[in-house]
């Protein structure tokens, strides 16, 4: 985490958290959601604008964490700003030599390999779980074909609770 941020939070430490309005898709893309698009549906349905400044996405992907009941968020100085996730908290892009690199620039070992019930591919690390991208799932074949990583099926829903992330933290929300 940035140290303005950490100053940041220590001089600030009432700002109430953010829900969404920023959402992580299959692909590892970010998304500013406002009112209106939030007003729209979920992020499923409204995704919202793709944001694309290269410092703004280098700052957030710093600044990505994962809080005790497993909401996955953006610490934008002393504010929470929660991640609506359209599959998993990471997108992988397999790297040369075995790695995959997430869409933070995290790079780190895959575990397992598990497919769910539509065919999408996820790979567990010691980061935790998360979605390949769509262009290297032919990558991920040759890699359970060589037996580098145990596969397993799997259903979607069932990723949540195992791999201990809210995909959703909007919806999970109490009023205030």
């Amino acid at each position: 985490m940035d140290d303005i941020v950490k100053q940041a939070m220590a001089k600030w430490p009432n700002v109430p958290d953010c829900f969404g309005w920023l959402g992580l898709d299959a692909r590892g893309q970010w998304f500013l959601r406002d009112d209106a698009v939030q007003a729209l549906g979920t992020f499923d349905e409204s995704k919202g604008s793709l944001l694309v400044h290269e410092k703004l996405l280098a700052f957030i992907a710093r600044n990505y964490a994962r809080d005790d009941l497993g909401r996955w968020f953006f610490q934008n100085g002393p504010q929470r700003v929660y991640v609506e996730l359209e599959a998993a908290p990471f997108v992988w892009r397999l790297q040369p030599g075995g790695q995959v690199q997430a869409q933070t620039g995290a790079l780190a070992t895959p575990q397992a390999c598990l497919v769910d019930e539509q065919g999408r591919v996820y790979l567990a690390t010691e980061l935790g779980l998360g979605l390949v991208h769509s262009q290297d799932v032919g990558l991920v074949a040759d890699g359970l074909e060589q037996q580098r990583w145990p596969q397993e099926d799997v259903l979607a829903g069932s990723l949540p609770a195992r791999f201990h992330f809210v995909r959703s933290p909007a919806q999970q929300q109490t009023p205030a």
